[in-house]
């Protein structure tokens, strides 16, 4: 009996949401550029992997009605029985990559073993992918990243069984942020961290079972709490969209290339939002443009998505198991210009930051893991109604890491999308750069590239609107030679010219002239005649946004 830990409530709960249409699985992903020996990877995982007990055990339902899940050592563990080593079909590029991955996250994992498996894709771009499985029962979002991580090495030359301590960067804390520093923890320490939190499961796990009001005096419930689940309840449902339906058992994953950190930066500096709110309006942007694509009416449109933020504590970094809140971040999928649907993401994303309901999903989640059955279902299909997607974003390392004595390329990762979703979305940033991933029901949404592509649109936008005002500060900050001769008055007027080139009209970048011009306004003069709601409908921008564009373009006509 010393070998058998009782789930916590809140394991059990995910545990129990599992559906043939909707599998609690966090999946992975990771690409080398260089072929990896499998035989050192092989070596890696089973020294370092395995030293958290969770990998060795699997998930006991006991026949007793009401009797709770337990975990207990796999008496024929065997590491060949979670590792696989495929080949990836000819051409061997991204879309074939993402096909193997959309069927490895279409496929239950086998309860009659330790909840996890890697498949290790070799012939990708002549290179290497490996896809990491794991079920949300043994860890959430985090705690995957963290677990890949604790595979990696500051070096190509380390030995399967040494574990680099890297050093800390400061976290970025907020609605998405903290656990880098849980990320970046050495190996071994955090192996007897997940001992410490197994023993504090078994614990509260019992008191549970024996006092079920422990449950809320662990909560701490204030007045303030009781409100925030009021809201939660009574929320409306979400809008019928494409996104929304019955599930089927097939899914597809896609992912964005690699976009420079300092790229969204120089957005976020130029427009004083944040990085994440840079990456979820134009993510919001590419959901938008998937939608109009497909005649759906998106005026006035809002849909929310879950968004998991990290509830552990510092004692608690680079544990296992499932300590996370969860947030409703409404997207303002009807907001047609980029740059005031990024003011609008950034204004409702610090509202959510004083938000009680964090706390109170975790509470529930926790409480959904001992209610009868039908009850949680209840629950999951009631909360499935007020949502559209789950979206999660993980801060990554900034330095490279090797695994296996190779330099991973580029780390992509997926949530299940609980309560019955059928669209997940994923950011995650690693050495300097970060990258979009959307998983989907194939049913609802057989073509998630579509959804990239939307999204590199959006942020090509808002990068063109940054570097333009970038150059219009430097040009204004530049002094003016004193013996310069002033311009003659012929050429001082290039600059509004009707023929001229409608960018160097204040808020015209090479996004809204590329539109203007396949909608026939190639000169300052057609431009000073169009109304402004025809404007606006050719930039698919607000009407403000027009009228400001045209008021520039008069004072340089006039």
């Amino acid at each position: 009996m010393a070998n058998i830990e009782p789930l916590s409530n809140v394991d059990a709960a995910w545990l129990r949401m599992e559906d043939p249409t909707n599998l609690m699985m966090v999946s992975g992903i990771l690409t080398f550029k260089e072929p990896l020996d499998y035989g050192r990877l092989r070596e890696v995982v089973g020294r370092r992997l395995l030293q958290f007990d969770r990998f060795r055990k699997r998930v006991v339902q006991p026949r007793l009605p009401l009797a709770p899940a337990y975990w207990e050592y796999d008496p024929h563990f065997s590491l060949d029985a979670h590792m696989h080593r495929v080949a990836l079909p000819e051409p061997g590029d991204k879309a074939a990559l993402q096909a193997i991955v959309s069927d490895l996250m279409s496929t239950p994992l086998d309860f009659t073993k330790p909840l996890w498996m890697v498949h290790v894709i070799e012939n990708y771009e002549g290179g290497t992918a490996v896809c990491v499985r794991l079920h949300h029962c043994i860890a959430d979002g985090m705690a995957l990243v963290y677990v890949l991580l604790s595979l990696t090495d500051l070096s190509p030359d380390a030995k399967a069984g040494s574990s680099e301590k890297i050093k800390q960067p400061r976290s970025r804390r907020g609605l998405f942020g903290g656990g880098v520093t849980s990320i970046l923890k050495q190996t071994s320490a955090t192996a007897g961290a997940a001992r410490s939190l197994a023993r504090r499961a078994l614990h509260e796990g019992r008191t549970t079972l024996t006092r079920p009001t422990r449950a809320v005096e662990i909560a701490q419930w204030s007045g303030d709490n009781v409100l925030a689940a009021g809201r939660l309840f009574l929320r409306s449902h979400d809008p019928d969209t494409s996104f929304k339906g019955k599930l089927g058992t097939q899914k597809r994953a896609a992912w964005s290339r690699p976009l420079a950190m300092k790229d969204v930066k120089k957005i976020k500096n130029v427009t004083g939002g944040t990085v994440n709110d840079v990456l979820v309006a134009a993510m919001t942007g590419g959901l938008r443009r998937y939608l109009l694509a497909r005649g759906e009416d998106v005026r006035g449109l809002s849909f929310r998505a879950a968004v998991p933020i990290n509830l552990r504590q510092p004692d608690e970094m680079g544990t296992l198991g499932n300590k996370f809140g969860l947030l409703f971040l409404d997207l303002p999928v009807g907001i047609a210009d980029p740059l005031d649907r990024l003011n609008e993401v950034h204004k409702r994303m610090e509202e959510l930051k004083t938000s009680k309901e964090g706390p109170v999903g975790l509470a529930i989640l926790g409480t959904m893991g001992v209610v009868p059955q039908e009850l949680q279902g209840t629950l999951v299909e009631m909360f499935g109604k007020k949502l559209t997607a789950v979206m999660t974003n993980v801060p990554g390392p900034p330095m490279p890491l090797y695994m296996g004595g190779q330099r991973i390329h580029e780390l992509m990762f997926w949530v299940p999308q609980s309560g019955r979703l059928g669209l997940g979305i994923s950011i995650i940033s690693y050495a300097g750069r970060v990258q979009l991933g959307v998983a989907t029901d194939a049913g609802l949404v057989p073509n998630p590239d579509a959804i990239i592509e939307g999204f590199y649109q959006e942020f090509d936008a808002l990068l063109a609107l940054a570097v333009e005002a970038e150059a219009i500060a430097q040009q204004a900050s530049l002094p003016v030679p004193p013996d310069a001769a002033p311009m003659p008055a012929a050429e001082t007027a290039v600059t509004f010219n009707p023929n001229g080139d409608l960018q160097h009209i204040n808020g015209i970048g090479p996004t809204y002239a590329a539109r203007l011009e396949e909608a026939g306004v190639v000169t300052k003069e057609q431009l000073v005649a169009m109304p402004s709601e025809k404007l606006a409908e050719i930039l698919d921008a607000s009407l403000s946004r027009a009228e400001s564009i045209l008021a520039e373009a008069q004072k340089g006509a006039g």
